[in-house]
C-alpha cells in the first residue's frame, strides 16, 4: 500500500461513542397519523394513550336529578300547606238532632232549647285542630288568645271564616253565638236579616250588656237546621231566623257561663246586683 492512501485513510474521523450509544441524540420519529388519537412522544419514545372513561349516568345527570328532586319538593309541601289552609280547624264525630221539646206545666213557661253533654273547658293552641263530639258544640276546648278566642261580638258575613274554639270562649263567658249555614243562610236577604239582628235583640238578662258586646253572629254549616242560637250547655235549633225566639232563649239562658263576667252572674248572687265588666 502506497503512503498516499495510508494518509487518505487515517484522516477519516472516527465515530463517536456517545453518539451512537445516546439514542436522544437520533432524530425523533415522527408522529404516527391520527392526530391524537392514542400515540404521543416522550423522550422520543412513542406512548400509547387511552381515551377517558365515560362518567355513570347518576354522576352525569346529578344536577338535573337534584335540581327536579328539590322542585318536587316544594310541589308537595305547596300541597300539604294547601289542605292545611283549605280543611277546618276542627271536626264533629256527629251533628246533633233536634229534640221534641217538653211539654210544659199548666202555668210554666216552657224552658227553650235542649240541654248538652259538658265537652269541658280545656285551652288549646291557636291553629290546634280539635274534634268535638258533637256539633254544634256548646262547650268544650277553646282558645285563649284575645286574637281568635273570644271573638269579637259582631256580625261575620259568610265569607267570614270563624272556628268554634273561638266562639266558644264567648260561651264560657256567658254570651249567646247565633249560627246560621249555607245555603239558607246565605242569600242577599238572609245576610241582610242576620246583619240586624243584634239591632232587634234586648240586653243581656243579668249583665245587662246589649247586644252588639254580649252576642255573636256567624257561619256555622255542620247543623242540622238552617239557624241555632247557642249558649254553654243549650242549643236553640231554629227553621227559620226567628227574633223573638232567640230573645227568649237569651233571657231564659244567656249570662249562665262557667265564667261569669258581671256580679249578678255569679251564681248565688242577688238579682238586683248591677254589672260591674263588660264582656
Amino acid at each position: 500500500m502506497s503512503k498516499r492512501s495510508r494518509t487518505t485513510r487515517s484522516a477519516a474521523p472516527p465515530s463517536s461513542p456517545a453518539s451512537a450509544q445516546n439514542p436522544a441524540s437520533a432524530k425523533p420519529a415522527a408522529p404516527a397519523p391520527g392526530g391524537s388519537g392514542g400515540v404521543a412522544s416522550t423522550s422520543g419514545r412513542r406512548v400509547r394513550t387511552s381515551a377517558p372513561a365515560p362518567r355513570p349516568p347518576l354522576q352525569r345527570y346529578r344536577g338535573t336529578i337534584l335540581g327536579a328532586a328539590i322542585v318536587a319538593a316544594i310541589a308537595i309541601g305547596g300541597v300539604f300547606l294547601f289542605l292545611g289552609a283549605s280543611q277546618p280547624a276542627y271536626a264533629c264525630a256527629t251533628v246533633l238532632q233536634p229534640e221534641p221539646s217538653a211539654t210544659p206545666g199548666a202555668d210554666a213557661t216552657p224552658r227553650l232549647g235542649q240541654v248538652t253533654r259538658d265537652l269541658g273547658r280545656a285551652h288549646v293552641q291557636t291553629g290546634d285542630r280539635v274534634r268535638y263530639e258533637f256539633c254544634p258544640p256548646t262547650s268544650g276546648p277553646h282558645y285563649n288568645d284575645s286574637r281568635f278566642g273570644p271573638i269579637a261580638t259582631r256580625f261575620y258575613g259568610s265569607d267570614a271564616r270563624t272556628d268554634p274554639q273561638g266562639w266558644i270562649h264567648n260561651l264560657e263567658h256567658g254570651q249567646m253565638s247565633v249560627l246560621y249555614r249555607c245555603p239558607e243562610g246565605c242569600d242577599e236577604a238572609a245576610q241582610a236579616a242576620l246583619r240586624a239582628l243584634q239591632d232587634e235583640l234586648p240586653p243581656s238578662p243579668l249583665c245587662s250588656f246589649p247586644a252588639d258586646t254580649s252576642v255573636v253572629v256567624t257561619r256555622f254549616d255542620d247543623l242540622p237546621t238552617p239557624y241555632a242560637a247557642v249558649v254553654w250547655g243549650r242549643v236553640l235549633f231554629l227553621e227559620t231566623l226567628d227574633p223573638a225566639a232567640i230573645a227568649a232563649f237569651s233571657a231564659q239562658s244567656a249570662d249562665r257561663g262557667p265564667e261569669p263576667q258581671c256580679q249578678a252572674a255569679v251564681p248565688g248572687a242577688s238579682p238586683s246586683a248591677a254589672p260591674t265588666a263588660a264582656p
